[in-house]
């Protein structure tokens, strides 16, 4: 792998920008892998990178069945934080944002992490109650996070509406100054090239069609759109159609998948230099280096896999950014999407390995997948390579569903992710 540099970026100026090698190879399937990962989105090739890192293995294959970067990992609000409840969910985020913190030196990539910071408004008592909450249980375990006045959000937000009169009046908040975005585009990217410099193969356009397993149960070979590919272990990572491929080797997962619309608008000159979010309408919204203001709220509450979404959620949402920022109405919308999530009862991922010997999975992240690549990753890595969960890991086994200790962030942080 040629490093990037500023020396590098010169010479190629220089060369009409006609010596870049590839980002990483053009991949063919080989008859048999140690590993074979099936989805090349943010989290299956940050599993292989691990993997190869600090494991030492390299004789991976990452399936892909469309382009890098075509997925969810393309289809998100790119919004990193920690800010949960529960100490096993803050040790998890907390994992992620510090990788990310340094990811863009580890990959020799520029992820465009911004730090810009999140800030979090209440719109009533309650509110209120639960930042209080929420604000204890990260101090405890020491998570950045500084509690705001009414004047200080309206300090940090100009454009938000903190009059006293609001249709949703803001009551206070609280800071994460650590938050911010990355691109997303970058971090998929920065993976594959880093992932295929260590020697793992990655093969766009190869669907999973189902597995080949001994008498045992355990997974001999993965079935593919280009052929059967034997491997000793395999891996799950497909984000909103993990229930799919459960189902095609013979298990059943708690999870539901739902469309999380996404918009984005026209640019505009810089307006808003942090992350906003506010609890009253769940709405979220920062403003991309293009200029765009970029926002999402609640899912589409019905199961589906059509990446479009419907029209009431998008007139929601749409309605609740224009009235909790009344400058922001007159903004045209450049495009709208939708991605597909996973959601599980307790609203926290599934990091384990299956019912079936060998075969693992990473899913359950619903709307938070993109801001935990980097720990999902390294921890599902990390349960390959061993043979055991590692310990911030561990809580997210499918055995809690057995158990009944769930990791309920919906009732806990008082979000859906």
């Amino acid at each position: 792998m040629k490093r990037y540099s500023a020396l590098s970026l010169i010479e190629q100026g220089l060369r009409g920008q006609k010596g870049w090698p590839p980002a990483w190879r053009a991949a063919t399937p080989k008859p048999r892998y140690d590993v074979v990962i099936i989805g090349g989105g943010g989290h299956g090739l940050a599993t292989a990178y691990y993997l190869a890192k600090n494991h030492r293995v390299t004789n991976v294959a990452v399936l892909e069945r469309g382009w890098i970067g075509g997925g969810n990992s393309g289809r998100n609000t790119t919004i990193i934080r920690s800010n949960y409840y529960y100490p096993q969910s803050i040790a998890l985020f907390e994992l992620a944002l510090t990788l990310y913190e340094r990811l863009s030196l580890d990959l020799n990539f520029n992820i465009m992490f911004s730090q810009r910071g999140l800030v979090v408004a209440g719109n009533s008592r309650h509110d209120m109650e639960t930042i209080a909450k929420l604000i204890g249980a990260m101090q405890l375990l020491g998570v950045d996070v500084e509690e705001l006045s009414v004047e200080e959000v309206r300090k940090a937000v100009p454009a938000l509406d903190c009059s006293p009169n609001a249709r949703y009046p803001v009551w206070g908040g609280f800071r994460q100054r650590r938050a911010g975005t990355a691109r997303h585009d970058a971090v998929v990217w920065g993976y594959a090239r880093a992932a295929d410099a260590l020697g793992v193969e990655i093969i766009e356009n190869c669907e999973a069609t189902g597995f080949d397993r001994s008498p045992t149960g355990a997974i001999k070979a993965v079935e593919t759109s280009h052929g059967r590919i034997a491997c000793d272990k395999a891996a799950i990572v497909v984000a909103g159609h993990s229930s799919v491929l459960a189902a095609a080797a013979g298990f059943r997962l708690p999870v539901t998948s739902y469309a999380l619309q996404a918009f984005v608008s026209e640019p505009v000159k810089p307006v808003l230099d942090v992350v906003c979010w506010t609890l009253a309408t769940g709405v979220y919204v920062s403003q991309s280096d293009k200029g765009g203001l970029v926002f999402g709220g609640g899912l589409d509450l019905y199961p589906s896999y059509a990446q479009r979404g419907n029209l009431p959620i998008a007139q929601s949402v749409v309605g609740a950014l224009a009235e909790q920022f009344p400058s922001f109405g007159r903004i045209r919308l450049l495009r709208q999407w939708a991605g597909i999530v996973d959601v599980v009862h307790d609203s926290s991922p599934i990091i384990d390995e299956t019912p079936l010997p060998g075969l693992y999975m990473n899913c359950g992240w619903g709307t938070g997948g993109f801001k935990a690549i980097p720990a999902g990753g390294y921890l599902l890595a990390h349960h390959i390579a061993t043979g055991r969960s590692h310990d911030i890991g561990a809580p997210f086994s499918l055995n809690r569903f057995r158990t009944g200790a769930l990791i309920d962030e919906a009732a806990g942080a008082g979000i859906a992710h």
